[in-house]
């Protein structure tokens, strides 16, 4: 036996970005280098159809932003839970379900952690989100099935999962010299998950820690929610969402919805999809609109749409005056502004019921919002400062601690394995 193989690979597998973390039987976990010194990479496959190789991560971005031939794969996580996650998707000449690309994704994980290993781990604590699916347990529970099978399939023998929250909790324990009640709100890509937990330096040894999570929440709402309500309110009126055609009605919206929607959108290159789109013509009054629109299904440019209003939803977080969304790759000039008043007004409903979720988790704890001693943010959409604002309110005496927003759930999955040996 490899003197390393009793410790466990812990895997956040994101709908937006992927961490792992390596917990030896002793000791602190480490995050493992995914990409370079980068400790998260995009959860992204892209299949280059001009040399037939496959790109993961931010390399699989690029090669698309680039222009190379092939498909780009994301929010895979996603499709957990749907019939879409058995359904094929052409590669090249081949047909490929979605659970093999994501089995092809963990076994690319596995793979670089074995580089910096040594040798490959086979114990393996996967986070799931409190609910994959909203309101339906028996399609929540067919995707973590799906996961586990990818996991399997992907080389792990022993495959065990974690809540994704609970994971947080148990790094950022690590951190405290004094008991407290923290609230631990976990904003990944396509969930929202929070759980109210008792923490403290002297239950950290406690193999059983069933007692110290007083209430768990979790809402299927994520930073892909976020880019996609801003897309339909930025970029996707530049392609004729809303607008009025000849006979004064709107232009059916589905499409953009789609186009706005990171697993739909490679279902829009469809020769079938393309032609539905084009029929589209005649509800157009403005023809300039539709052109843009036929433009980006053509020469796919979806997913590029989609990463530049990600980007730019960033940049206006942070403050900056110019974050407009640049849309020259459809016509030369053509930007859709983007101002952080508006951010907070259009995803105003998006994240009250975000919060509402945290506040019923800490109601369902029997608490007030005076008891929680600290709020701790993990994944990556709770840099978001509108977000951040809103809990802020919710939450007024409580202070925000912002961990490791991509690698901190990998250590705590790591940790998790260590307390289930």
């Amino acid at each position: 036996m490899h003197p390393l193989s009793a410790g466990t690979l812990g895997i956040d597998f994101g709908t937006s970005n992927s961490a792992m973390a390596w917990a030896p039987p002793h000791g602190l976990a480490q995050p493992l280098p995914l990409e370079g010194l980068a400790v998260a990479m995009p959860t992204a496959v892209f299949f280059n159809t001009e040399d037939q190789r496959t790109h993961f991560g931010r390399d699989a971005v690029t090669e698309y932003l680039a222009g190379t031939e092939g498909r780009l794969m994301r929010s895979l996580k996603s499709l957990l839970g749907s019939p879409l996650i058995h359904e094929t998707t052409s590669i090249g000449q081949h047909a490929v379900s979605f659970l093999d690309i994501v089995t092809l994704f963990l076994a690319e994980l596995r793979e670089r952690a074995a580089h910096t290993l040594g040798h490959a781990p086979e114990r393996v604590v996967m986070g799931r989100p409190v609910h994959f699916v909203d309101d339906d347990p028996a399609r929540d529970a067919l995707a973590q099935q799906s996961l586990q099978q990818a996991a399997e399939n992907a080389g792990f023998r022993a495959v065990r999962f974690q809540l994704e929250p609970i994971a947080a909790a148990l790094d950022y324990e690590r951190r405290l010299d004094t008991e407290t009640l923290v609230l631990v709100a976990d904003i990944g890509g396509g969930t929202s998950d929070f759980t109210v937990v008792r923490l403290g330096p002297q239950r950290m040894a406690r193999h059983d820690r069933s007692d110290d999570i007083l209430a768990t929440s979790g809402v299927h709402i994520g930073g892909t929610d976020f880019d996609q309500r801003l897309s339909l309110e930025h970029v996707m009126p530049l392609l004729g969402h809303r607008h009025l055609g000849p006979q004064g009605r709107e232009v059916p919206s589905r499409v953009f919805f789609d186009l706005a929607t990171w697993h739909l959108i490679q279902w829009l290159y469809a020769p079938r999809a393309i032609d539905q789109t084009q029929s589209l013509r005649a509800n157009y009054s403005d023809p300039r609109l539709h052109e843009r629109l036929m433009r980006v299904l053509r020469e796919r440019h979806g997913h590029y749409l989609a990463h530049a209003v990600e980007q730019a939803k960033i940049r206006c977080s942070g403050g900056e005056a110019d974050a407009a969304v640049d849309l020259s790759i459809v016509e030369a000039g053509l930007r859709a502004p983007m101002a952080a008043a508006s951010l907070q007004a259009q995803l105003g409903g998006l994240l009250s019921r975000t919060v509402d979720c945290a506040q019923a988790c800490v109601r369902s704890a029997g608490l007030q919002p005076q008891h929680i001693g600290a709020v701790y943010l993990t994944g990556g959409s709770s840099a978001l400062q509108p977000f951040q604002a809103a809990v802020r309110a919710a939450f007024p005496t409580a202070p925000l601690v912002e961990g490791d927003l991509f690698g901190g759930v990998a250590s705590g999955l790591a940790y998790a394995g260590r307390h289930a040996a």
